[in-house]
């Protein structure tokens, strides 16, 4: 039986990255045609864009289908095994169905260890250098700024009693309009700070309030002071008011971990978005193995359709896994769905679409 696992664990490998080299094939192709105008305008070189696009575009692409991908590979070979009868022949000798499988754990394990591996540590250097790219010479196109970005109406949190915000403000300049601190015991204001402008001073790493004016309230009695210009620390940078929509992709786990802590302490509506990347991280690698357990059971039968047919049901069930993915998402960042459950969810429906079509087949 240990030839048989080797065999069909060989299988496995060579007919995974054989379509995944295809796909990446077939991605860059049909990407390169729709940017092409941006490529030319950009008036960057074959290799340029090579190294500066799609050594971040290809990992992206291939960490976000990869479970598609084990999926339709997995059901294509052993589609044709069962075509040559070689299923049928495997299992007459005695071999239950829980044993047959053996090579197919090993296989999802060995590919899920390294999807989790370049989830967690790879592909959001990658993602750096795709999202960098797209930010300059596509979104935004090669002759503006990207750098330039005013942003209006934040509210951030100090600490646990104390919240902020500014009426607008000027990434570039660093200068903002219409600040405002405000303290909180028992649900009651018991401090205030106002200014009409914020700037950030660079020598002394503080921000610097004009025409300030500072209010302590105590019951009915309040204390009003004009401070003039005024310094204060706010645990905030100007690099973190400009939030950065593709930062959850490309930071590494550790340093989201991090970023997790310090937008939960701050109270930032970004939070869940954040938690669900950590999540999905662990999540699609995991959900390798449960498509590999799938299509392995699903394409050992031998049906009249033959591959032609499993691989239909293999794009559907992919298909659905994308959708069920997106609209977790979605339910998570968007809505109340706690984002370890919204990651996990279309891991654990398809784990119990496996042990149903399991519990189905001929042992």
């Amino acid at each position: 039986m240990k030839i048989i696992d080797a065999y069909i664990l060989k299988f496995f490998m060579k007919t995974f990255f054989f379509s995944l080299f295809l796909f990446a094939v077939i991605t860059v192709a049909v990407d390169a045609s729709e940017k092409a105008e941006d490529f030319i305008r950009s008036g960057l070189t074959f290799s340029e864009i090579a190294g500066k696009y799609y050594l971040g575009f290809l990992p992206h692409m291939i960490s976000l289908l990869f479970p598609v991908f084990v999926l339709i590979a997995v059901v294509f070979f052993t589609s044709r095994l069962a075509s040559r009868s070689e299923v049928v022949a495997i299992l007459s000798t005695g071999v239950s169905l829980r044993r047959f499988l053996v090579p197919y754990w090993i296989g999802g394990i060995f590919l899920a260890l390294l999807l989790g591996v370049a989830n967690h540590f790879l592909v959001p250097p990658a993602n750096k250098i795709r999202t960098d790219f797209e930010e300059r010479y596509v979104d935004m196109g090669a002759i503006k700024n990207p750098n330039v970005r005013y942003l209006s109406n934040l509210h951030f949190r100090i600490d646990s009693f104390t919240y902020a915000g500014l009426r607008s403000f000027d990434t570039v300049a660093k200068s903002g309009q219409g600040f405002f601190m405000d303290r909180v015991q028992e649900n009651k204001v018991v401090y205030n700070l106002r200014s009409d402008i914020i700037t950030w001073d660079t020598a002394k790493k503080q921000w610097r309030l004009e025409n300030a004016i500072e209010r302590k309230i105590n019951g009915i009695k309040e204390e009003v002071k004009q401070l003039g210009q005024y310094y204060i620390k706010l645990g905030y940078q100007p690099a973190d008011l400009a939030y950065d929509d593709h930062l959850k992709d490309k930071v590494r786990t550790p340093a989201l971990n991090r970023l997790i802590k310090q937008e939960s302490i701050r109270g930032s509506e970004s939070v869940n978005e954040l938690k669900f990347e950590r999540y999905r991280r662990d999540a699609y690698a995991i959900s390798v193995i449960v498509m590999t357990l799938i299509a392995a059971i699903l394409a050992s039968r031998k049906v009249r359709g033959g591959s032609g047919l499993h691989l239909a049901l293999a794009f559907i069930i992919g298909v659905t896994f994308i959708v069920f993915d997106k609209f977790s998402m979605v339910f998570s960042t968007k809505g109340n769905f706690p984002p370890i459950i919204a990651a996990w969810l279309p891991c654990v429906l398809f784990a119990g679409l496996a042990y149903w079509l399991y519990r189905r087949s001929p042992k």
